[in-house]
């Protein structure tokens, strides 16, 4: 008999088609293989983690990584706030996720919070702080206090029925007290200076409250407005500071104006990006840059450090086929083209696309996991030793 031939009789397949001569041998064969095959595979995965890890210059260390923000890094603290649409605990959000289990997060799967924390060894996933399962222990490393729908402007998280930033703030003393209790005071105090705070913000606020209500346009045009942004955001960055917070990335806004909802709302009949929104985005990451530069030199001891993303999903949304993708346009959700939280779910009769990682975008609003770990390992690698 042939080697291969041998083999073959001992797959899964063979046994399920024909009767063996050795039922006993065939079968433990069988489960060898597939042993070996899901060794072979958890090798690949942690040689593709190590890979992804992020060297950190010299002595420097991270304790925890705490974000605010919105639904780009929301981990499902809208979960149980039924005062607002903007929720994503149910299929078919988070189905590829481990598990496939819908958590709260605005993707298919990971989102940056998780992907930061895992790139710094710290942990998977990053939790929400509003998470009824939160373990004590899990304070230690951080959480994630963002709300998905809030932005800079008060004015959107009130539309939205979300926690607006005044209210993370308040959730994070929360968190620092609770921190206290857990680790004492010295510790806690170590654990928030050591760690990278992220601050997420302001899409929802030129695309919602200013342009698709247009709330915001009576009173400001969009150079004041984004004067507004601009002040809540140097705000924020403030209390955090004042709170004993010393590493604060600020990320910029992206090109709003490319996202699906944008195009099918704004983009013509073709569904162009709106270029509106992106010059507004522009205009005020123009700003923050500046706003960051002069934080520096005002708060001792501090490191904030402007993080651009509007261009890397640019480039991703300009030059798919660079990085795998074949569909910029529209998410895989539905339709594609509008279709987002309550309206992106398991009833919806267009389903989902075959494979979400050809996309740029799940939704009609949020990128990919696979478009998400492009522009976070980017985002690490030029900005990480920038906090120490």
């Amino acid at each position: 008999m042939h080697a291969d031939t041998g083999l073959a009789m001992c797959s899964p397949q063979w046994v399920r088609q024909r009767q063996c001569s050795s039922n006993t041998i065939c079968i433990f064969i069988s489960y060898v293989n597939i042993f070996f095959v899901l060794f072979l595979c958890n090798i690949i995965n942690i040689t593709e983690a190590a890979a992804a890890r992020i060297t950190l210059p010299g002595n420097a260390s991270v304790s925890a990584v705490i974000i605010f923000g919105d639904s780009i890094v929301d981990t499902g603290n809208n979960n149980n706030n039924f005062k607002t649409l903007a929720r994503s605990n149910f299929p078919p959000y988070g189905k590829d996720l481990k598990g496939g289990m819908p958590t709260g997060r605005y993707s298919n799967g990971k989102v940056p919070s998780d992907l930061i924390v895992e790139a710094l060894g710290i942990k998977e996933l990053l939790p929400a702080y509003l998470d009824p399962t939160l373990q004590p222990k899990d304070l230690l490393t951080g959480v994630v206090i963002a709300a998905g729908g809030a932005g800079y402007d008060p004015l959107t998280a009130q539309v939205a029925g979300v926690a607006s930033l005044s209210d993370q703030l308040k959730q994070f003393k929360e968190y620092i007290k609770k921190l206290k209790a857990i680790a004492g005071e010295e510790r806690a105090n170590f654990i928030i200076s050591n760690s990278l705070i992220f601050v997420v913000a302001g899409t929802n606020d030129i695309s919602n409250t200013y342009f698709l209500t247009g709330m915001r346009k009576l009173e400001y045009d969009v150079p004041s407005y984004t004067d507004l942004m601009l002040n809540y955001a140097s705000e924020f960055v403030k209390d955090l500071y004042g709170l004993g917070v010393r590493r604060i990335g600020v990320l910029n806004t992206p090109p709003i104006g490319c996202v699906p909802s944008q195009r099918t709302v704004a983009g013509g009949v073709l569904r162009e990006c709106d270029e509106k929104q992106n010059q507004a985005s522009q205009l005020f990451n123009s700003k923050l840059s500046a706003e960051v530069d002069d934080l520096n030199k005002n708060l001792p001891n501090s490191r904030v450090v402007y993080i651009d993303i509007y261009n890397p999903l640019l480039d991703l949304i300009n030059n798919p086929t660079k990085y795998g993708f074949e569909v910029v346009n529209k998410g895989c959700c539905g339709s594609g083209i509008i279709e987002v939280t309550k309206l992106c779910n398991q009833f919806q009769p267009a389903g989902t696309c075959s494979d979400d990682s050809k996309y740029v975008f799940w939704d009609s609003y949020h990128p990919t996991e696979t478009a998400y770990k492009i522009i976070v390992q980017q985002m690490l690698d030029k900005y990480a030793n920038r906090f120490f």
